[in-house]
């Protein structure tokens, strides 16, 4: 039997993973949107907090996602339930982009546009929703874009932890040493992440040339 004839098959529970898994990511990156965008534009108005908020991201991202999984499975609230923890995990991998980007497409408006507003009377408040965060839109949704894929892939470790997911068939299939197995996981998890690239790609060049 082929990974199509298995993934066929066994179609229903491939949409069942599936839509776990999109849940997961979905989650996981509006909880890193609503948490990482305010913290770049925190950012760009105090760079004092700079370091600290862009160094612990950095450290986030390199600790292995196994290891992330481990240690916050010892947490007392977050270790109840797999997918609160698995959720929690991958919005605090999907941050460091975010907050990167943010920074950089609100500091790369042009300074002049910058004074022509302020000379136009408009309060910080203003400067930041009317013309820093729309100017700078193609390059934060870069970082969402790069976050999102990287959230879809570590998302099939989730299933280590019993928080469901496309990794299900991966782990399952490790343990049996089946390759169609791992594919049925691994194929839609690629798929996905291939989808998610190409759409938020386009709508970050529809940004970038507004």
């Amino acid at each position: 039997m082929s990974t199509l004839q298995f993934i066929w098959k066994n179609q229903a529970q491939v949409y069942a993973l599936t839509f776990e898994h999109l849940w997961l990511v979905g989650v996981s990156m509006l909880l890193a949107v609503s948490i990482g965008m305010p913290l770049g534009i925190l950012v760009t108005r105090r760079p004092a907090f700079g370091k600290a908020i862009l160094g612990a991201s950095t450290v986030v991202q390199t600790i292995p996602s196994l290891a992330l999984f481990g240690f916050l499975l010892s947490s007392p609230w977050l270790g109840e339930r797999a997918d609160r923890l698995a959720v929690t995990a991958l919005t605090l991998y999907a941050l460091l982009p975010i907050i990167q980007n943010t920074y950089a497409g609100i500091r790369g408006v042009d300074p002049s546009v910058r004074e022509a507003a302020r000379g136009m009377g408009m309060s910080d408040f203003q400067l930041l929703f009317e013309v820093e965060l729309p100017l700078g839109m193609g390059v934060i949704l870069a970082g969402v874009r790069v976050a999102t894929v990287i959230t879809i892939g570590v998302a099939t470790i989730a299933a280590a932890i019993g928080a469901g997911g496309l990794g299900e068939f991966i782990f399952r299939g490790l343990a049996m040493v089946d390759n169609r197995v791992i594919l049925a996981g691994a194929i839609p998890a690629a798929l996905m992440a291939l989808l998610a690239d190409f759409l938020l790609g386009r709508l970050e060049r529809r940004f970038r040339y507004l």
